[in-house]
């Protein structure tokens, strides 16, 4: 029968929160434009079975790894972001967009040949009514092999000035982040003796060396080749399992409905339920919030169980959102103390 995690002292959550504040986390990541149309629906095509939409706007906001710099700084955090970006026009959408966030985008490059990458939402609805994803479109593309941006990015790692209080790395696998640049991170983070976190969609047993991982349950059963389903014995042999190979100090698996688990050397691990309801409206960027929000945590101090229930408190109340979303110190605390109100 599976353990409940022990829940920390809600003011001792509040006082890592409240040290959340300047903590600069250097952030190694693919860089995405989450692109969202929306229209009202109007009728069904006599071209086609599909319905035809009435186009109204687009937004465009902070995706992937852009997301979870996002994060850091709604946070209280400072992210310096280091990353690629196309020569094109939503690359330089999101250069804008950073600057208008006040995040810093000396250390993002720009390589010749490299289109940024973009995911594209396409919402309808009526007019009183929420808007519904009805399909996505992904322009994905992959940086070169011997491109010159991910040299950048490691002679950016080793010219890094001033204090760094930990690094995340996020990688959606458009190219950027090899085995080089993790060597580069991991080095990096060790000579600061700072936290090093990773999120990983396709390659996570390469990144050895980590502090830590926050992957979902589906990451998981992909780099173990094993399925986990609601079986707790399953998830728990995978979560040792990948805390051996890895050789990381925490593995935080997400479960979505399920919750979290953690998993460090030596302990049992701690199952921690859902915080809200398990009705969400929008899991678009859940996980960038919870590694932002996690590792974070880390760098203020915080041991893995305290960082593991924020990022549950952070990915709770990210879900409630429409769209790529952030989530505030200030809605962090609120959660906090709602919940022990509660209780």
């Amino acid at each position: 029968m599976r353990r409940p995690a022990e829940r920390p002292a809600p003011a001792r959550l509040v006082q890592i929160v409240e040290a959340f504040r300047g903590r600069r986390l250097l952030v190694v990541a693919d860089l995405v434009a989450d692109e969202f149309l929306y229209g009202r629906v109007q009728r069904v095509s006599r071209e086609a079975p599909v319905l035809i939409l009435q186009y109204d706007t687009t937004d465009v906001r902070l995706g992937g790894g852009a997301n979870a710099v996002h994060n850091i700084r709604t946070l209280g955090g400072s992210p310096l972001p280091l990353g690629v970006l196309g020569r094109d026009d939503h690359g330089r959408r999101l250069r804008r967009l950073l600057r208008e966030k006040g995040i810093p985008a000396s250390m993002v490059t720009t390589a010749p040949g490299y289109a940024t990458p973009v995911k594209t939402r396409i919402l309808g609805g009526g007019v009183h009514a929420s808007k519904q994803q009805m399909v996505r479109i992904d322009k994905i593309t992959r940086l070169a092999e011997g491109s010159p941006a991910r040299r950048s990015v490691r002679r950016a790692l080793r010219e890094v000035r001033g204090r760094v209080d930990g690094v995340l790395v996020s990688d959606y696998g458009f190219g950027l982040v090899d085995a080089d640049v993790v060597e580069a991170a991991v080095s990096f983070a060790r000579r600061r003796r700072i936290p090093v976190t990773v999120d990983s969609r396709h390659a996570l047993l390469r990144f050895r060396g980590m502090t830590a991982a926050t992957p979902n349950e589906p990451e998981v059963e992909e780099a173990l080749g094993v399925t986990i389903g609601h079986d707790t014995g399953r998830l728990e042999r995978a979560g040792r399992a990948l805390l051996r190979r890895l050789g990381a100090a925490a593995v935080l698996i997400t479960r979505g409905s399920d919750g979290m688990a953690l998993f460090e050397p030596g302990r049992r691990p701690q199952h921690i339920p859902i915080y809200g309801t398990d009705e969400v409206a929008d899991v678009t960027g859940a996980g960038d919030t919870v590694i932002a929000a996690f590792t974070l945590a880390l760098a203020a101090g915080a041991t893995p169980a305290e960082a593991s229930h924020l990022a549950n408190y952070a990915g709770g109340i990210v879900v409630t959102k429409r769209g790529t979303a952030t989530v505030s110190a200030a809605e962090l605390r609120s959660a906090i103390e709602g919940d022990r109100s509660r209780a």
